[in-house]
């Protein structure tokens, strides 16, 4: 028999539970195929810490856990992804009460990594497409998450430091986490008491992830300079290249990149492949050219969930990485006489009739889609 605690990436709602759950006392609390039927349910299940216990009994159980495998659907990277953000959220809000923090961030880790092994192209797409889930900064420091653990896998990064950039991005902004909504939505201008708070929260964050027993130095360190910039210019201590870690740059690009594409009530988010461009123009400076350069790479000159028109002037939406940084896959939503499409249909931009001609708001697009709709059960509610 083996035991080990429920994280979130293990259950999937709808479907039967594969082993036996129990409780820190060994008390039996839901059978093999139970059906867990609201994301409400799993996080009950997470909070509680239950324990999962499964018999292993040699060729028998290594063909019956193969015939399940072929009968199970993959699990919906957009529920894992909202599921990982509505624990952050907890965690975080109630900073003060959570004792063991870092394994509980841990599970929330291993369910966005879940989610982009699953399917990349969902987890980017909802950076862009799932604005709506969660809080802004908490959604913010998730969205953060996925760009950087794509970016640290393309960089060969190891996977303790792709462990500990994601803790990090999760992290980063706990110190002004109850300021950070307001300053999301403020139209006015800032007060010299609220740039004191977004110049200081590195270090009160720190503070505060001491305090809830977060030791890991490396961790602690790309938290504290991920607001320092290759000149200088940054904060909270206007550290120069050098001095910064390559980890903490790839949290800093990814923090930058994912703001700009954040809709605010005083304006509209920046177009995907307009806010790369005001990186590398604006902040050319307080960039590493080599980082910046894997972010094109990864993320495409149109990121997966970009609005586009094309050439022969269909609308449609970005689903995935084509033959280069610059020819994605497409689907098209609507004709080219701006009637709806009675379902998607995939093109490939490298074509020339199909060629990406600019770039949309999802206002501009004159239709609205499900996630579900363009990637299948992998992107369901």
């Amino acid at each position: 028999m083996e035991q080990r605690r429920i994280t979130m990436s293990d259950i999937v709602v709808g479907k039967p539970l594969p082993w036996d759950v129990y409780d820190s006392n060994n008390k039996l609390l839901l059978r093999k195929g139970h059906v867990v039927q609201r994301e409400q349910q799993v996080e009950t299940l997470i909070v509680r810490g239950l324990f999962v216990t499964a018999k292993r009994d040699g060729a028998a159980s290594a063909q019956g856990a193969a015939a399940t495998a072929r009968h199970t659907e993959r699990p919906s990277a957009l529920r894992l992804i909202n599921l990982a953000t509505k624990r952050l959220e907890r965690l975080l809000f109630n900073l003060h009460s959570e004792s063991e923090l870092h394994p509980k961030i841990v599970e929330v880790i291993a369910a966005i990594k879940f989610a982009v092994d699953t399917n990349p192209d969902v987890a980017l797409a909802c950076i862009l497409m799932n604005q709506d889930a969660g809080s802004y900064p908490v959604r913010h420091s998730v969205d953060c998450a996925i760009v950087s653990l794509i970016v640290a896998r393309a960089m060969n990064k190891p996977a303790h430091e792709v462990q500990d950039i994601m803790a990090a991005a999760l992290l980063m902004n706990v110190g002004m986490l109850r300021h950070h909504e307001e300053l999301h939505h403020r139209e006015a201008p800032l007060s010299d008491e609220e740039h004191g708070v977004i110049r200081s929260h590195p270090e009160e964050s720190v503070s505060l992830l001491r305090g809830a027993g977060v030791v890991d130095e490396n961790v602690l360190s790309y938290v504290l300079l991920h607001h320092e910039n290759e000149d200088g210019s940054g904060y909270p201590f206007g550290k120069g290249s050098a001095d910064i870690p390559e980890n903490a740059k790839i949290i800093a690009m990814a923090d930058r990149y994912c703001a700009r594409v954040s809709s605010r009530l005083y304006r509209k988010s920046m177009l995907p492949n307009a806010a790369l461009r005001d990186i590398l123009l604006t902040e050319k400076k307080n960039i590493q050219p080599m980082l910046a350069a894997c972010f094109i790479r990864e993320l495409g000159t149109y990121p997966t969930g970009t609005f586009v028109r094309l050439v022969n002037g269909e609308v449609g939406v970005v689903t995935g990485r084509g033959s280069s940084t610059t020819t994605p896959i497409v689907h098209a939503l609507v004709g080219p006489r701006g009637a709806p499409l009675s379902f998607p249909i995939r093109r490939e931009t490298h074509k020339e009739l199909h060629a990406i001609r600019e770039v949309l708001h999802e206002s501009q697009a004159g239709v609205r889609v499900s996630m579900q709709q363009l990637w299948g059960a992998e992107a369901s509610l």
